[in-house]
């Protein structure tokens, strides 16, 4: 390759960032396949490159890590176990590895979003705020220094969740009409619309065990939506907050989206993250279950510090559990 035609910096940083990233199915069907093409890193490439111009480190912002779903089926309990651990070390890891390409490297501010949407999810401030203190603890023990915490109390210096909740939606939600609304032309809301409602519906039969499941079905409807609601919300504060850093998402996105959607950790279900489910470690490695799958194959539970941390199914392979 020729100097004329080495790939900028630039574009170096983005192609091992989209090594991670979590497509629609099918998304990558305008690219002509899984590699990055031009109109992949248009939305990102001017951001990055006056992080370069400037000489600081490039600043990505990932709404993410809200709390643990109430759904024992999927998690160990409610604090971060190994599966939160291995996602913050990929983060760490991740900024690390930027380095090569860009000395100053890369940080990541994780937008907290547990508070957001707590009364939503069936999940109690005072557990989103334990879920969060965990995390910074196990932050602190990983050595680096590219991860950074920012959250409901961060942007109103307030603990009064549920009247902070208020004024964010005042200050950025969209109507629920509005947002309905929105989906009959936006594919990608109606892909978020659908992964949203089938995790609600998981978590809500769970919970309410003696309601039918057309009853949860439809009553799952209506909380994805506000989830989406809030959620896009907290988005826009943080756009707001953050006007230049680079878009993560835990959710998987449209090859040529303002969101690049990014895989935290190895797992067959392009919608599960860590916090809706549990590390399972098999012969070849390590990836991310539900708790009934993995109870399902035999794996043994590994308790660490006197809490429930992740399985092990040393019988199996990545391969044989992704089937």
């Amino acid at each position: 390759m020729t100097q004329a035609t080495k790939p900028s910096i630039a574009t170096e940083i983005l192609d091992y960032v989209f090594q991670y990233r979590r497509l629609i199915p099918g998304a990558d069907a305008d690219c002509g396949g899984s590699a990055p093409c031009a109109e992949c890193r248009a939305p990102h490439l001017a951001k990055v490159e006056k992080f370069i111009q400037a000489g600081e480190p490039i600043h990505f912002v990932l709404p993410a890590f809200p709390a643990k779903s109430p759904n024992i089926q999927k998690v160990l309990g409610e604090l971060p176990d190994l599966a939160e651990r291995l996602a913050l070390e990929f983060l760490q890891s991740f900024c690390d590895h930027l380095g090569h390409y860009y000395a100053p490297g890369a940080r990541v501010t994780v937008c907290s979003d547990g508070h957001t949407f707590a009364d939503v999810v069936g999940v109690s401030d005072e557990a989103a705020t334990r879920y969060r203190d965990e995390l910074e603890r196990v932050v602190e023990t990983l050595g680096g220094d590219a991860i950074g915490f920012y959250s409901l109390q961060d942007a109103f210096d307030s603990t009064d969740y549920p009247a902070v909740r208020r004024v964010l939606l005042e200050k950025y939600a969209e109507s629920l009409e509005d947002l309905r609304g929105r989906a009959a032309g936006d594919e990608g809301l109606k892909v978020m619309f659908n992964g949203m409602h089938r995790f609600m519906f998981e978590d809500q039969i769970a919970v309410r065990q003696d309601a039918s499941r057309n009853r949860v079905r439809e009553d799952a409807k209506v909380l994805a939506w506000q989830v989406i609601r809030h959620s896009n919300a907290w988005s826009r504060l943080v756009a707001d907050e953050f006007p230049d850093a680079l878009r993560l998402s835990i959710h998987p996105q449209h090859a040529h989206s303002e969101k690049i959607g990014l895989h935290l950790m190895r797992t067959g279900n392009p919608w599960l993250t860590p916090w809706h489910g549990v590390a399972l470690e098999v012969a070849d490695g390590m990836l991310l279950t539900k708790r009934s799958h993995a109870e399902d194959l035999n794996a043994s539970l590994v308790w660490r510090n006197d809490r429930p941390s992740h399985f092990v199914a040393p019988h199996l392979t990545v391969q044989e559990v992704m089937a």
